[in-house]
Parts: C-alpha cells; structure tokens; sequence
C-alpha cells in the first residue's frame, strides 16, 4: 500500500517544516499523503531540527501567510482517508500531435484573480479573519506564484518529492490531464537529431509507397529526407521495378540526381554537355531518379490492378478470324483470315490496310518500319508500314507459309506446310537456304542468335545454323505434333498434342525434363530465365520453375482453350476460348482482374508495359480494345 510513497529518509528539514504554521506529515495506507495542522503547533515528524524558513524571490511574497491544505474527514471512521482508489478515467487520453516550444500552456481565462497572488492581508486583522474561512475552503490561500516561486529554488530531489506528493493526490481525470499535458514534452522527432545517413537508412525499411510518401508532409526536414534517392532505390529494388519496356533492363538512369549527402561536394567540370533525350510525340519524359522513376511504376502498376483506360474499335463489319497480332512502339499490326492486314498506331486509330495476299494471313512479324508476312498462298511479302506498300514478293514455298521470324533487319525465316524452312534476304529479295529435314508441316520458330528451333507435326524440333543452312540436332522425344517452341539459347521449350512440355539442352540434344500436368494440347509457351509458362487447350496456365523443373502455380484460368498467352517480371495475362481476358499475379500465381467483360471469344492478346491490346469477337464482330494503363500527366 505505501508502496508508491516517497523515500523522505533524504530529505532536508525545509522539505517538510517552515517557519510559518507547521503541518504534520500523515501517512496513510493509499495512495495519497495528506496534512493535516499539529495538535501542538510542532510537525509530527521523528526528527527535530530547527526548522528553517522557505525563501522566495521578493520581499513581499514572504508576508504572504501560509494555509493548511483542507482534507475532508470521512463520515465512517472505520475507513482510512485516501483508501480508495482513484477512478479510472472516463476515456482513453487522445493521442497528442508532434510538440512544439509553446503548445498546450495552462488556460488562465476562468482562473481567479487570488490564484494566482492569493489571499493579500491588505486589511489588517478584521480583512484577514472574514477571508481566512473562504481561503481555506478554495485552497490556494498562498498564490501559485509563491508556489512556482518555492518549486523554482527546489533541487531536482525536492521537485521530485513534492511532484509525488501533488501526483498521489490526483485521482484518475487529473492524472489523464498530466498524461496529456507531459506526453508531448516528452517526444522528439529523431531526424532533428540524427546525421543525414541515418535518417536515410531508416527510411529504407518503410516498405509501403503511400507511407513514404505522406511522411514527407510532418516537416521541412522530413521533406528533405524523404525527396532523397536512398529510400526510393530500396524500394525500387523491394519491388523488383527495372526500366520501362522500351529501356534495356537496367537500374534507372541517376546521372542527373541529387543527393543530401552529396549535395554540397564539390562538382568536377565536364567538357562534354549533358544530352537531355527528346522525347517522342506520345511518349512521356523518363525518368531521372529512383523516386520519379518508381512514381511512374507504381502508378503502371496500380492501374494494371484497378484501373486503365479502354478504347473499343471495330475492325471488320463481319467475323473475321484474327491469325496474328503485334504490338510495336509505333505500331498495332493485327492479320485476319481474309487476306487483309490492319495497321493502328498505338492508341488504336487506323492508319492503313495492307492489301496484296490473295487468301488467309498466317503469320506476320515486324522489324522497324519493315513487315513480313505470309500465308495461304504461299508467298512472303515484305510491306513497308509507313507507305502501305509491297516492297518484295518472295516466292518459293509450296504450301501455306505457317510461322515467321526476324534474324536482325535483314534476315527473316519462314517455316511452310510444305515440311522446309527458308531464309531470306528481305532487302535483296532473295532466298539464301532452304532448310530440309522435316517431315511434316513446319508449326512454330524461335530464333536466338544464329540459330532457329523449329517444331513440326512429325513430332520432332529441329535447330538450325542461320548462316550455314544446316541442321545441328534434332530434338526426338515427344509422340504427337508440336504446337508450340521457346529458345533462351540455353534451353529449347517444346509443347505438343501429347499433353506433354519437354525441355532440352541445345548443345547436346538431351532432354533435360518431361513436365507432366496439362490434359491436352499445349499450344502456348513462353520462356524468360528460369521461369516457363505454359497454356493449353484444357484452359489452364501453369507456371514451371526451370530450377527444379516443378510447378510453381497451376492456374484454372479459363473454361476453354487457352488461346493467348504472354507473361514478364511480374503478371501473366492469359486469353482464352471461353471469351475472357485475366492478369495474373506472376509471383504469388492469384488473379489479379479480369480485363473488360467475357467476350464471345477472345483471339489474341498482347501486352507491354503501359497497354495491352486484345482482338475478340462480339456481337459476331471482331473488336479491337486497347488498354492504357500510362499514369496520368505531372
């Protein structure tokens, strides 16, 4: 019970005794430690020294008599005074705002003129006897100033004693109100304080952007730490944010950012001027630090979650069947079944129509301001998409051209029903190989560096030397038709009609892993490190770690054939028969949105940083939507 009592054991004598009326110092079994005047004017403590007077500043304060502090007696006589226990208080204490020099001072406004200066004796005896009843009764018969006086010439261990004394007389809504009022003098912003690299350094662990961002509205100082590079790299590197698709995948360009602690170093003259990049019309300014630079991602990809912008465009009056579709800088290339060919530019306005191939287009690929296609019959021809004109007609094949490639801007590579393959000098016209070997229709080509990787119905996948013309290995293994091929230069990729996806080392021809899962046809591959991603025509999407050659996520995507299919660092956007469009968390394999309403089929889907582009019939028309997810401009 006395255990919150204060150790007096210490104390001087001016600590409890004064020269003017004496108190006797009562110790109760609570909380509280109450005075009450001595029966025989002598404080009723153990020792007796000769109690020595307070001292205040001014003359005058030392006429100012001092009152007993009146203590009321309870009406049981059994109950000790003070053993109760004080009340809780009515509410939580509102948490206090960050402090400042003069915030919450004391509110004088309804205070007593004698609160503060107490009860004068101005009036000699008669004045001193009408007012000493009402004095006591109020309980400030001495003024606070001679308190604040007396608290002022205290050391710290009597300031302590008599704030324990005051402290246990509070019960629990004044003791809140002290809560309150000390709280806030009791904090202080660490980044006053601490050095720059500190500040930053701490910063580095808030994970979450908006928190980031709002922290830079508590100060001047927080402002400037928070507009530093250091915590934005962080999180830029946290969330895997590399440059925008058209950059090669490398950490943001910083030659132009400003550092706090590098501000005031001295800068070394340059002889050669800074190069600003002229943006092209359309596109926005890149990027110059880690903060504008995950500005820009996280905006990217907060509307790849919630939000873009669609535009909806009719491509033909009637169903056409869309067999190819391409997404350049400048460009939206779209080839149908009726031998026409599409060309938007990038917000999805038609430019021109590609007119020459007298049946279906099969394939397409583009390279600049060059296009390469063919189709059933049988040429390849070479369009120049800023005119719309044919610049070559290459003939040779004897059957309907299946799938193209690009070896750099000069070479393309088709691959026919007609079992060969033909490479192409598309600025000569003219054929330099036919690649001989398979025995049934050429499906699919991948091309990295000198080679190509075929994959045919006669259920094997060829690599081919570009230059030499000849095949390397063969690729024997699966037991049906190849639909699909992906080539890193490190692993070929195939799928096929047996269910099954086989991957191979190039150098050797040696299957290096069956992956079992799919029920039917895998026609959708796609290879990036070591991340395969798969589609077929049981309508799920599997993600494949090339590591340990397992599924990572095995994803019931659509009720229908997958027919589209393209992933990157972070989302996967998958196409299918059933008519929807869905994008996908890459890392954590969950649907992220379903893009747009169920169509009556989607064909194609193709995607880049900041738009996808999505082919589909409704309404028994082909339909062109372009989505912008671009953040808006600063």
């Amino acid at each position: 019970p006395t255990s919150n009592l204060m150790d007096y054991t210490s104390a001087p004598m001016d600590d409890s005794e004064s020269s003017h009326p004496t108190l006797a110092r009562i110790t109760s079994q609570s909380h509280n430690n109450r005075f009450y005047p001595s029966r025989h004017g002598k404080a009723s403590a153990s020792h007796h020294q000769r109690p020595r007077p307070i001292t205040t500043p001014t003359s005058s304060m030392n006429s100012v008599p001092t009152m007993p502090i009146p203590i009321p007696i309870p009406a049981n006589p059994n109950v000790i005074p003070g053993n109760t226990l004080p009340s809780a208080p009515a509410s939580p204490p509102t948490p206090a705002p960050s402090p400042t020099p003069g915030q919450r001072a004391p509110d004088w406004s309804t205070a007593d003129p004698n609160e503060d200066i107490g009860d004068l004796d101005l009036e000699g005896p008669q004045r001193s006897d009408r007012t000493s009843t009402a004095s006591s009764a109020r309980g400030y018969g001495f003024g606070y100033r001679h308190m604040r006086a007396m608290f002022a010439d205290m050391d710290n261990d009597e300031r302590q004693r008599m704030l324990a004394e005051l402290l246990n007389m509070c019960d629990g809504k004044l003791l809140g109100f002290v809560a309150n009022f000390v709280g806030p003098r009791l904090k202080r912003d660490p980044f006053s304080v601490l050095p720059n690299e500190l500040c930053l350094r701490i910063l580095t662990f808030i994970e979450d952007a908006p928190t980031l961002a709002r922290s830079s509205q508590v100060s001047r100082r927080w402002r400037e730490l928070v507009n530093d590079d250091m915590a934005w790299k962080s999180l830029c590197e946290r969330h895997a944010y590399r440059r925008l698709s058209d950059d090669p995948p490398s950490a943001p360009d910083l030659t132009r950012r400003t550092s706090i602690t590098t501000a005031l170093a001295p800068r070394a003259p340059s002889s050669t001027p800074r190069r600003t990049p002229t943006p092209t019309s359309g596109s926005r300014p890149k990027a110059i630090s880690y903060r504008s630079h995950f500005k820009q991602r996280y905006q990217v990809e907060t509307a790849w979650r919630h939000g873009g912008h669609v535009t909806t465009r009719q491509i033909t009056p009637d169903q056409g069947v869309v067999t190819s579709l391409h997404l350049t800088s400048n460009y939206i290339i779209v080839a149908l079944d009726n031998a026409k060919i599409h060309v938007f530019d990038t917000e999805g306005r038609h430019l021109r129509c590609l007119q020459g191939h007298v049946m279906g287009v099969w394939a397409m690929v583009p390279q600049g301001e060059t296009l390469v296609s063919g189709g059933c019959d049988r040429d390849v021809r070479v369009w120049d998409l800023g005119t719309g004109m044919a610049v070559h007609m290459l003939r040779g094949h004897t059957s309907t051209v299946r799938c193209l490639k690009m070896s750099g801007r000069d070479i393309a590579i088709s691959g026919s029903r007609d079992t060969t393959l033909r490479v192409w000098d598309i600025r000569k016209g003219i054929c330099k190989h036919v690649l001989i070997g398979h025995q049934a229709s050429v499906r699919c080509l991948e091309i990295h560096g000198d080679l190509v990787v075929s994959g045919s119905y006669d259920t094997t996948a060829r690599i081919w030397s570009i230059s030499e013309g000849r095949c390397l290995r063969t690729l024997q293994g699966h037991f049906s038709q190849i639909y699909a091929v992906a080539f890193d230069g490190r692993r070929v990729a195939t799928g096929s009609l047996d269910t099954s996806v086989r991957v191979w080392d190039p150098q050797t021809g040696r299957c290096l892993a069956q992956l079992q899962g799919h029920t039917s046809l895998v026609g959708q591959l796609q290879l990036r490190n070591d991340t395969l991603v798969t589609g077929g025509s049981d309508g799920s999407v599997r993600v494949w770690s090339l590591q340990t050659y397992s599924a990572i996520h095995r994803l019931a995507a659509h009720d229908n054939s997958v027919t589209s299919l393209q992933f990157d660092e972070g989302r996967i956007v998958s196409g299918g028969s059933d008519g929807r469009v869905k994008v996908w968390d890459l890392q954590r394999g969950g649907l992220v949105r379903e893009l747009g309403s169920p169509a009556e089929a989607v064909w194609r889907v193709v995607f880049e940083e900041e738009k996808a582009v999505v082919l589909a019939s409704r309404g028994g028309k082909t339909v062109m939507e372009v989505w912008s997810f671009a953040p808006p401009p600063d």
